[in-house]
């Protein structure tokens, strides 16, 4: 083997080696100090990009899950107040039944009549003040824009709800303050109670689809996290079996190079 001070292949090499060994090294603490496989596109780029995209989805899907849910939330403030409103037809049936038979004083029929007209009062005050986050609940379109974050995911899902004043009941006219009044006023009642219950159940089947499609997209959301999850997290015990065998080698490797080194140091021999 012929000697050389102009270059020192064995050092040049050893030191090539030490430089991968520590590069592989600080790249395995990278990912015990992140938890991720994947730290930057050069790590994997394909599963970068696929992780990416699986994140946008999750985002979206997330999304969708609040938007269902306060769709439900105002869906559930028009069933409850169109409850109540039920309630309040009722008694006012109750009160048009009893208007409707003769015998009943001048006197007895106008407080009939005057509880009956502050239900009917009531029950517009109902329809004109209840409101859900700020915006009223009656006359408008409940919707809930729901995606994957795709096109073909996407869906919306909804309800009109109607408005509620006594007009749109058919009892705006209707009095108890004589029996044929009243009869009148009791066929309207029972239909504005059927009105009431036909939106109800309306309303009630849009809620049922919208919880659906909420717990769909929270699962499906749990299942692309974990999908995203297999892709970038680091396997623990796989990278600290490579720390370990990195640490080893950089030890080995600074130890070889010092060796080749000092195998340049026998050239001065020759000069004694």
């Amino acid at each position: 083997m012929s000697l050389s001070i102009l270059n020192n292949i064995p050092a040049l090499q050893a030191e090539n080696q030490l430089t991968i060994t520590t590069t592989a090294a600080n790249k395995s603490l990278q990912e015990l100090s992140s938890g991720s496989r994947i730290n930057s596109g050069s790590d994997d780029a394909a599963g970068l990009a696929i992780s990416d995209g699986l994140n946008a989805n999750v985002a979206a899907l997330n999304q969708s899950s609040l938007n269902a849910t306060n769709a439900v939330g105002s869906l559930q403030t028009a069933d409850g107040a169109l409850s109540q409103v039920t309630a309040l037809l009722n008694r006012s049936v109750t009160l048009a039944t009893e208007a409707s038979s003769s015998g009943l004083s001048t006197s007895q029929s106008a407080a009939i009549n005057t509880e009956f007209q502050a239900l009917l009062t009531q029950i517009g005050n109902i329809g004109t003040t209840t409101n859900f986050n700020g915006t009223a609940v009656f006359g408008s379109t409940v919707s809930a824009f729901t995606s994957d974050g795709t096109t073909g995911g996407t869906v919306s899902i909804g309800a009109n709800v109607a408005a509620l004043t006594t007009t749109s009941l058919g009892l705006s006219t209707s009095t108890l303050t004589s029996a044929s009044s009243a009869q009148t006023a009791l066929t309207a009642l029972t239909a504005a109670i059927s009105t009431i219950s036909a939106q109800r159940g309306t309303l009630g089947a849009t809620v049922e689809q919208l919880q659906a499609a909420s717990t769909v997209d929270t699962n499906e959301s749990q299942n692309l996290v974990t999908a995203s999850s297999n892709i970038t997290s680091a396997d623990i015990s796989s990278v600290v079996a490579d720390d370990t065998k990195y640490s080893i080698l950089e030890q080995t490797g600074i130890s070889a190079l010092q060796q080749a080194n000092q195998q340049a140091q026998t050239v001065l021999k020759l000069l004694q």
